[in-house]
């Protein structure tokens, strides 16, 4: 059980960071944020519970391939609040359209894995 409050206060300690450190710069901010915190805790957390290598190298090449669809957001969320269009609204919509980048990706997978 502390093992799971310690992976759970670690990752939360993290995003509280991110978000109070942008309070006062956005790029120091973004910094923390784009570096790959969650995915390096992943590789640990993984590796600490199963000791298998080849699930953190599974994991870490399935990172690589599903970041590209997320990159959509942090383009379309700034044109859109940049253009006058309200938060929310612009959340809901750059989210949107991830999602679809994300469905897409996903099913090109399935398509190139021979999967039916």
């Amino acid at each position: 059980m502390l093992y799971y409050t310690i992976k759970i206060m670690l990752s939360a300690l993290i995003i509280v960071a991110v978000s109070e450190i942008a309070k006062r710069s956005s790029m120091l901010g973004a910094v923390l944020a784009s570096l790959p915190l969650t995915s390096l805790l992943a590789f640990v957390w993984l590796y600490l519970d199963t000791g298998d290598t080849q699930k953190v190298a599974n994991l870490s090449s399935d990172i690589f391939w599903l970041v590209l669809p997320s990159l959509p957001l942090f383009l379309i969320l700034p044109w859109l609040l940049k253009a006058g269009w309200g938060f929310w609204l612009s959340l809901a919509v750059a989210a949107g359209v991830t999602v679809v980048c994300y469905g897409m990706m996903l099913l090109a997978f399935k398509q190139f894995s021979g999967q039916s």
